[in-house]
C-alpha cells in the first residue's frame, strides 16, 4: 500500500484553510437577509405606507372575530410595498385573531408561478391543509380540479373560521373562474361555516376591466392605489435596513446614490433594495473593507440583469431567442419599436447561428405577445400600411439592449462562447 502521509498533509492543509473560511465573519454584512425582497421587516421599518397598512387593516377588520373580510383590490407598480404590506397586516391580523379565538389563516400565492386556476387551487389547499386532523390528502396531480376544489371546500370548513387569500400579480393568472370560485363560494353554498377573503394585487389598474361582472362586484368591495415612492422616501427605507451592514461599511454617498437611481425606476423600493445588496456583494468579491459609489453603479446594472433573468428563466428558448432578437435590433437603433416582420428577419438569422429550427413569422408573433404580457417587453398596435390596413403590432424592450443580452446570454445556448 502507498505510504498516505504526503495525502493526509495535504489534506490537513486544505481543512485548515477551509477552517479559516468557516470561522471567519462575513466582512461587510451583518444581517443580509433584512435585505430580501422576500423579508417582512417590522412595522417601524415600512416607510411612507402608514395609510396603506392602517386602510388595509379596517378593510380585513371584521376577520380578526370571525367576520367575513372584504375582498380587497390592490393597485401600484413594481416596488411598492402592495405585497409587503399585504403579507405585513395580514400577519399580525392571523396572530391577534389567534389570541381571540378565532381560526384565521392565510395563503400567499404568486401567480406568476401559479397561473393556472388548477395550480392555483393545488396551492391553497396544501397550504390551508393540515392532513393529520382532516384526513384529507391534496396530491400535487392527478385530480380534475373540481375534486380539488371539493378538497379545498372541505378543508376550509374542517379547520378554519376565516381565510384570507393574497392573490399577487393576479393579472397573469390564464382564467378568472379560480376568482369566480372563491369569491362566491359561501353565497354558492360551497362552503357553510368558514368565511373567505381575498386580497388581490396587480400592477395593472386596467386589469380590472378584463373581470366578469360578477367577478369585479365581488372583488371590488374596496380598491387601494399605492403611490410610487420619493427619493426621500427611498433614502429612509434604506436608512432603516443598513444595519443589514456592519457599522462603518458604507461610504456617505452609497445610500443618497442608490435611492436616486431606485427613484428613476418609478419609485421602485425592491429596486433600491437590490442595488444596495448588489452593491455589498461585489465590494466583497472586490475585497474591499467598505461599499463605495463605484459598487453602487456596477450593482445597478446587475440588478437590471438578476431582475430580467428572472422573469426570463422558465421561459422557452424560442421566447429568448425571439426577445434577444428584439434586442439586437434595438441596440444601436434610434428606434424604439420593431415590426413583427422586421423582428422576424432578424430571429431567422439568429435560429440559424444556433441552430435552432425557426417558428414560422405568426408563431413568433405569438411568443412575443406572451413576453409583452408577462411584461417582458412591450407592445403597441398599430394601422398597418397598404391595401389591407389591420392592425399590425410594434414591440419596445422595457430594459436597455445589453441588460436584455446579458440576461439572456445567461442561458448557456445564447453564450457568446459557445
Amino acid at each position: 500500500m502507498a505510504p498516505l502521509g504526503p495525502y493526509i498533509h495535504m489534506s490537513n492543509e486544505k481543512q485548515s484553510s477551509l477552517d479559516s473560511i468557516w470561522e471567519s465573519e462575513d466582512p461587510i454584512f451583518a444581517d443580509k437577509e433584512l435585505l430580501d425582497i422576500e423579508h417582512i421587516p417590522d412595522e417601524e421599518r415600512i416607510i411612507g405606507r402608514e395609510d396603506e397598512i392602517s386602510n388595509l387593516a379596517n378593510s380585513i377588520h371584521p376577520a380578526i372575530r370571525g367576520g367575513k373580510p372584504r375582498n380587497t383590490l390592490i393597485y401600484g407598480k413594481t416596488g411598492t410595498g402592495k405585497s409587503l404590506v399585504a403579507k405585513h397586516v395580514t400577519q399580525s391580523a392571523e396572530d391577534f385573531a389567534h389570541d381571540e379565538g378565532t381560526k384565521l389563516d392565510r395563503a400567499y400565492i404568486d401567480c406568476t408561478q401559479a397561473t393556472t386556476e388548477t395550480q392555483v387551487v393545488i396551492k391553497l389547499g396544501r397550504t390551508f391543509n393540515r392532513p393529520d386532523e382532516t384526513d384529507i390528502s391534496v396530491p400535487p396531480s392527478g385530480l380534475s380540479t373540481n375534486a380539488y376544489y371539493d378538497r379545498l371546500w372541505e378543508i376550509l370548513d374542517t379547520l378554519h373560521d376565516v381565510v384570507i387569500i393574497i392573490l399577487d400579480e393576479v393579472d397573469k393568472l390564464q382564467e378568472n373562474n379560480v376568482l369566480m370560485q372563491l369569491s362566491r363560494a359561501g353565497e354558492a353554498g360551497k362552503i357553510d361555516s368558514c368565511k373567505v377573503g381575498i386580497l388581490a394585487i396587480s400592477n395593472k389598474i386596467s386589469f380590472k376591466d378584463s373581470l366578469d361582472e360578477r367577478v369585479l362586484s365581488s372583488l371590488q368591495e374596496r380598491e387601494f392605489i399605492f403611490p410610487p415612492y420619493d427619493a426621500n422616501q427611498l433614502r429612509e427605507i434604506m436608512r432603516h435596513r443598513q444595519d443589514a451592514f456592519r457599522e462603518g461599511v458604507l461610504t456617505d454617498d452609497v445610500i443618497p446614490l442608490a435611492s436616486a437611481f431606485a427613484a428613476q425606476e418609478h419609485g421602485d423600493a425592491r429596486k433600491a433594495l437590490d442595488i444596495l445588496r448588489n452593491a455589498g456583494e461585489l465590494a466583497k468579491d472586490d475585497n474591499s473593507d467598505v461599499v463605495q459609489e463605484n459598487h453602487v453603479r456596477d450593482a445597478r446594472e446587475k440588478a437590471d440583469i438578476d431582475r430580467f433573468s428572472k422573469l426570463l428563466q422558465d421561459q422557452p428558448t424560442q421566447s429568448k431567442a425571439a426577445v434577444y432578437a428584439l434586442s439586437l435590433i434595438a441596440e444601436g437603433s434610434n428606434q424604439e419599436e420593431f415590426s413583427t416582420r422586421k423582428i422576424y428577419e432578424r430571429y431567422e438569422q439568429l435560429t440559424e447561428s444556433l441552430d435552432i429550427n425557426p417558428l414560422s413569422q405568426r408563431r413568433m408573433s405569438d411568443r412575443l405577445n406572451e413576453q409583452a404580457f408577462l411584461d417582458i417587453l412591450g407592445v403597441t398596435d398599430r394601422v398597418g400600411r397598404g391595401r389591407g390596413k389591420g392592425m399590425t403590432n410594434f414591440y419596445y424592450l422595457l430594459e436597455e439592449p445589453k441588460v436584455v443580452q446579458s440576461a439572456i446570454e445567461s442561458d448557456q445556448r445564447f453564450s457568446p462562447e459557445q
